[in-house]
């Protein structure tokens, strides 16, 4: 039998949310403290049925509204940074045809086909001063965050692929 006034359960609801959204509660019989020093007379059946009706959540930080919860990231596979430099070595060992300077980039040219993973495997070894890859067909931009960075980045991909700074490798066409 419900005893309550029209529009009593509304706005008894919409203090709970304010009530969760304000302040950290960790159980209902907190909530119900709460509520009745705020001048609203409710039984704990009652409570129990607005926080089901409320869509309440409780989180190991208390009752929380579940729209107002922000999206976990989705999970990303750690690989240690040596397997992925590894295969970043690998990949410019058996593509890599040249690697030139040009202000703060780097262009990295390979064979038809190969710049895709390099750049990949570029933007996952995550080097420092490198900020971010554009790769083509056959061709990748590095963005360097410096001058200094994009000369230290051709000497290493050189110098992996087996390159002199100024002869790249001869391409074989097919």
């Amino acid at each position: 039998m419900n005893i309550h006034a029209p529009g009593e359960a509304v706005r008894r609801r919409e203090e709970i949310l304010r009530i969760v959204r304000e302040t950290s509660v960790a159980s209902q019989d907190e909530l119900l403290g709460l509520l009745r020093k705020r001048g609203f007379k409710v039984t704990q059946p009652t409570l129990s049925r607005d926080v089901r009706e409320l869509g309440l959540a409780k989180t190991p930080a208390g009752y929380v509204v579940p729209e107002e919860i922000s999206p976990l990231p989705a999970p990303v596979a750690f690989i240690p940074r040596d397997r992925r430099e590894a295969k970043l070595d690998h990949l410019i060992a058996s593509s890599v045809v040249s690697a030139q300077i040009a202000g703060n980039l780097v262009v990295i040219r390979t064979p038809v086909a190969a710049a895709q993973p390099v750049a990949s495997a570029l933007d996952g070894a995550q080097l420092d001063g490198v900020l971010g890859t554009i790769g083509g067909d056959d061709t990748i931009f590095v963005a360097c965050a410096t001058p200094a960075d994009a000369a230290a980045l051709a000497r290493h991909v050189q110098q992996i692929a087996g390159l002199s700074p100024e002869r790249p490798r001869r391409q074989t066409r097919v």
